[in-house]
């Protein structure tokens, strides 16, 4: 996947996120489909020694996630929690811990052959925080061998060097690519840098035996953020960082490190077996802006987090393909273990500089999952997907921090849940498909919700539970002639025990569960080739997201809140919305392409809906819409390919709110989004 491409630099988060949970093809209609699907496009169900099996079912939809990765994006903050609630998985292994938190940074989209996205009721067989699952497959090498050099250079001091090569040759192929990028960033205190890496190395033993290496790893150290603004703030100076940012010089360092092990297996003529074995390790360390009174309170954890987790995990799958009676039926069933041993600890920011100890503990969190699914094609027409899985998550925590009025904070909490699903596809005509679907969701606390208590005592906040959600989907999918597809569908989540933020101060967060919620809406997705070069994709989507009942939460701006007895607390109503989520998103392009002349180009129009920024929805982020426009260049020299290509992100320069952090506890709720920029950059690729 090219960073010239128009997908690379959609600006705002929040579409994002938007089009990767609601937007794009529909899940559904390829989930009963995907009887035909080699195993390599199913998911692996995970069990650490023991066998069983997994299906790896992804479901392609449009663009969207690259803009993540970008580190000058920091300086939406808290805003990247939206993460937690969707698996990330890269080349098979586990972007995400498994407690549920994902880090789409630990994605190297310069080496991506493709991103798929699962969204819907049958992402839930993906597990605990499986509210969608998003997927990037690196490529293979391939003959004949290729290395390759990209150069990028933009606004705000952007500047990215990456290096590429790949090859195969026999039984053996691979792929190695690595790249760094620092930005100045838009705002003030928004700097960022990021090293990063990818292998992926495969080789077939025989003709029904392959096994493939993954390794990858990023380092992004002392990522600034500049925190969120006030609206006056705005009004005054969006590139301004909020002021205790810089006082407290709020940043964040990451360090990423994973790698595994897959075996693929064919065991005769209907069964195939999948075995992956993965381990790794991350670190995070972070810098709050928290005064120093509060931070020397004796249940406080201070102003720098700092965390170091273990991560290790495996998988088997097996899968089955026979016919019953003249239908095809796929038939998995899986199982899956995943462990995380978390060290964190809390010290005093005294001002940008480490000081005194506040916090350690040993947290670790088991979680194992086992599922079953069948398809059947069981009339030429019609085909039936029916699964069922178990999920079991547990967390324990030792304090090794206690003092005076800070006691022993150890305990233990588990948490377990059945997620069955359900689809019928019915194919009208061989390019006309209607499907239904239903499935039911499981969502636990992440260590991060669990880390902070609402009353700002110490320890984890147990009292937390998890959230579940049951999800409808009804839908339609067409080829209208022979250049043209047309997606359409009505959705509706209702969720129990909805986990959102009880307070948002500083840069950290502590979570409560409200009462019901739900989420209704409709989706439309169109693609066309007009002719002459011209083509078109549109995605639309209409998002009704509202609490169901009432509930008490910190009231806004107060400077003290305790939402356990009450105090500086109000009710929130039933109907308001739920806050961070646009009620509509737009992304429209006209695109050009003439390969004779190795030209490329297009106008993109990006749009979102006004966002509530907490859950009284006293503010409100305005809604926007903008344009892009890119255009790029293709030759080739003897063994050479070159590829140039500029882009204007925001032509118009609008200033508009790209992300909100929810729950500000002063109002610091926005994040303004840059104005027009410019990303420019040529690739260089040598064939042997």
């Amino acid at each position: 996947m090219e960073f010239a491409s128009p997908q690379f630099w959609v600006a705002g988060l929040e579409i994002i996120i938007i089009n990767i949970l609601l937007s794009g093809d529909n899940a559904v209609v390829i989930a009963l489909a995907c009887r035909n699907l080699p195993p390599a496009q199913r998911r692996l169900g995970i069990f650490w020694g023991v066998v069983g099996a997994v299906v790896l079912r992804v479901i392609l939809t449009f663009f969207a996630v690259q803009l993540l990765l970008l580190p000058y994006l920091q300086l939406l903050g808290a805003a990247l929690l939206v993460w937690i609630g969707i698996k990330l998985i890269a080349d098979g292994l586990p972007a995400s811990t498994p407690d549920g938190q994902g880090n789409p940074g630990l994605f190297d989209l310069g080496s991506a052959e493709r991103i798929e996205v699962l969204r819907g009721p049958f992402s839930a067989l993906y597990g605990n925080h499986s509210g969608g699952v998003v997927q990037v497959f690196s490529e293979s090498g391939s003959t004949p061998p290729t290395a390759g050099a990209d150069l990028e250079f933009g606004s705000f001091g952007f500047q990215r060097y990456a290096l590429k090569g790949g090859g195969a040759t026999g039984a053996f192929n691979g792929i190695a690519s690595a790249s760094y990028l620092s930005v100045d960033g838009y705002r003030d205190h928004s700097a960022a840098r990021k090293a990063q890496f990818n292998t992926k190395l495969g080789y077939q033993l025989d003709a029904g035996n392959r096994l493939t290496l993954v390794a990858t790893g990023f380092n992004q150290p002392n990522a600034q953020d500049p925190l969120g603004l006030t609206q006056a703030q705005v009004q005054q100076n969006p590139r301004q960082a909020q002021p205790v940012a810089i006082t407290f010089n709020t940043r964040r360092s990451l360090d990423n490190l994973q790698g595994g092990l897959i075996w693929d297996s064919a065991l005769g003529e209907h069964d195939s077996l999948r075995v992956l074995a993965y381990t790794g390790s991350r670190s995070n360390e972070q810098f709050l802006a928290i005064p120093l009174e509060a931070q020397q309170a004796a249940t406080s954890s201070g102003g720098l987090s700092s965390l170091d987790r273990d991560i290790t995990g495996g998988s088997v799958q097996w899968t089955r393909r026979q016919d019953l009676f003249s239908g095809p039926l796929t038939l998995t069933a899986g199982a899956e273990y995943d462990t995380s041993a978390e060290a964190r600890q809390g010290f005093i920011n005294n001002l940008g500089v480490q000081g005194a100890l506040k916090r350690d503990e040993d947290n670790t969190v088991d979680s194992l999952g086992v599922y079953a699914q069948a398809e059947w094609q069981f009339v030429p027409n019609w085909s039936l997907s029916a699964g069922v899985r178990y999920t079991k998550v547990d967390f324990t925590s030792e304090d090794r921090y206690i003092a005076t009025g800070n006691p022993n904070d150890s305990g233990s909490t588990s948490y377990g849940e059945w997620t069955p699903t359900v689809g019928l596809l019915y194919s009208v005509t061989p390019s006309f498909n209607l499907y239904a679907s239903y499935g039911r969701a499981f969502e636990t606390p992440t260590t991060a919700e669990l880390a902070y208590r609402p009353d700002g005592r110490s320890g984890l906040n147990f009292s937390l539970q998890p959230s579940t959600s049951d999800q409808v989907e009804l839908g339609a999918k067409a080829l209208l002639g022979e250049t043209t597809r047309l997606n359409v569908a009505l959705f509706s989540i209702r969720t129990e025990g909805e986990i959102v933020i009880a307070r948002n101060t500083g840069g950290r967060s502590s979570f409560s569960n409200a009462g019901d919620s739900s989420r209704l809406g409709a989706e439309l997705m169109l693609e066309s080739e007009l002719g002459a070069g011209l083509s078109t994709h549109v995605a639309l989507t209409f998002l009704n997201a509202r609490f169901d009942t009432a509930f008490r939460s910190c009231a806004p701006l107060t400077p003290f809140c305790n939402p356990v007895t009450g105090a500086n607390t109000a009710v929130v109503a039933s109907g308001n919305r739920v806050p961070g989520v646009p009620n509509a998103s737009l992304f429209a392009d006209l695109a050009y392409r003439n390969p004779a002349l190795g030209l490329r180009g297009a106008l993109e129009l990006v749009a979102n809906g006004p966002v509530a920024v907490n859950d009284f929805n006293s503010e409100y982020a305005a809604g926007y819409a903008i344009a892009n426009l890119w255009a790029g260049l293709e030759q080739f020299v003897g063994r050479w390919r070159f590829r140039e290509f500029a882009r204007v992100n925001n032509l118009f320069s609008k200033q508009y709110i790209g992300a909100v952090i929810v729950g500000d506890a002063n109002g610091r709720y926005y994040a303004p989004a840059p104005t027009r920029n410019l990303l420019v950059g040529v690739t260089a690729t040598y064939s042997f």
